[in-house]
């Protein structure tokens, strides 16, 4: 059912400035956590006493690089098991907002406990809080892109999806420069060392996360679509099923899922494991590469500079190198994760009314990628013992992704079509 009030909201420029915060309150997670400080001090911390990267967990000995991927793999599969439950409720209840809500607190005060993560001896609270900050910033993200199809008209997809990530971008960069500045001049602060300070850091990203996020939660509508009253619990299962099921009337949507399932296999494997690739393969220490994650068209154009990275990653064997590559990775993150999520949007149905299901699938294509990506990431890299050979892996599933999208020939990703408000 429609209400009057969400086609009032259709376009309105206070609604699309309030989503589009929503990005940059959420994308220093993405940068502080997920991509720059934290794995450094994750690798910094998480050794044995005599400075060992193979440590005990649960009674085994594991690198801890290939604990993190595993421990990214699983927050991630929890994620893609309770979304479409959680999309559903939200669908037939007309509760998106508060379940976006929920899940910023979750990932917000998550990050805010990593500054209890002091070493190996709370090794176990770390990966706690880590898995819940990922499984907080993933969950949310179902609801917050749930919300585009019904604040903007189709026509402006790809306008408000790229403003969105850009003024992720924008924020991120602003806290992650103060971050910088805080860690490599520690003792000007008041800090009595780099560790500590580094800690306030990940406090500083849940502070943010929250209070940017209320400016989110202030403008965007309670409640835009909302369905008939049913069983709620089993609901979210089976509107995910039926998108799976109308994937076969609907062949260029399907063919655009397989390709983005393999080629998000490769970007965001690459997005929150490659600061481990610079300490691991290239021995790089932890200030330059903090600094590295500051040098920051279609869709086919991005992946193949994908590949090329991938590849090129397998051969570089020096610091100039690797900062070159950094910078590419940069450039071409947010374009291929904004066109994504703008062309997903357009091939939807038109008429559909339950966009949180079909976001919920696309979210749920969207963590699985990162299961397999992370997982084998780590895989590859404990059975060959180099992590080299692993980005070898991404390569492929980039090719794989090129592959299919290129069989995609429907005109609706080119040309805009309305659809009834």
């Amino acid at each position: 059912m429609k209400s009057t009030s969400a086609v009032a909201k259709v376009n309105n420029p206070k609604t699309v400035r309030a989503w589009c915060m929503y990005d940059w309150a959420n994308s220093v997670y993405s940068l502080v956590i997920t991509s720059a400080i934290f794995p450094v001090y994750y690798k910094a911390v998480a050794v044995t006493a005599d400075g060992s990267d193979d440590i005990p967990f649960l009674g085994f000995t594991v690198k801890n690089s290939v604990l993190y991927s595993y421990a990214l793999s699983v927050s991630f599969l929890i994620v893609a098991a309770m979304l479409p439950l959680l999309s559903g409720i939200s669908d037939y209840t007309g509760r998106k907002k508060q379940f976006m809500k929920m899940f910023v607190f979750i990932g917000s005060f998550s990050c805010m406990g990593l500054y209890f993560f002091t070493g190996i001896e709370t090794l176990w609270w770390g990966l706690l809080c880590s898995v819940m900050a990922s499984i907080g910033y993933s969950g949310s993200l179902v609801f917050y892109d749930a919300f585009l199809p019904e604040i903007v008209s189709e026509d402006r997809y790809d306008e408000v999806s790229a403003r969105g990530y850009s003024m992720g971008y924008y924020g991120s960069v602003i806290l992650m420069v103060a971050c910088l500045v805080l860690v490599l001049n520690y003792s000007a602060f008041g800090f009595r060392t780099e560790g500590a300070a580094t800690r306030f850091s990940f406090l500083l990203v849940g502070i943010w996360w929250i209070l940017f996020s209320l400016v989110s939660f202030n403008v965007l509508p309670q409640q835009v679509y909302r369905g008939r009253s049913e069983n709620i619990w089993t609901k979210g299962y089976q509107e995910v099923m039926k998108v799976f099921r109308s994937l076969k009337n609907t062949p260029d949507l399907k063919r655009f899922l397989t390709s983005f399932f393999f080629y998000n296999m490769g970007v965001q494997t690459v997005m929150y494991l490659a600061t481990l690739f610079g300490t691991d393969v290239l021995n790089l220490p932890s200030e330059k590469l903090i600094a590295t994650i500051l040098h920051a068209f279609a869709l086919s154009f991005m992946i193949v500079c994908w590949i090329v990275v991938c590849f090129a990653a397998y051969f570089i064997n020096h610091e100039l190198q690797f900062y070159a590559l950094a910078t590419v990775v940069g450039m071409i993150m947010g374009g291929i994760q904004s066109l994504s999520r703008a062309t997903y949007a357009k091939l939807i149905p038109e008429n559909t009314i339950d966009h949180a299901s079909y976001f919920s699938f696309y979210d749920v294509t969207y963590n699985l990628s990162i299961v397999f990506g992370t997982f084998s990431y780590g895989l590859i890299n404990q059975l060959t013992g180099s992590m080299r050979n692993s980005a070898l892996a991404l390569a492929v599933y980039f090719v794989i992704g090129l592959i299919v999208l290129n069989q995609i020939k429907s005109t609706d990703i080119s040309s805009p079509k309305s659809i009834s408000h």
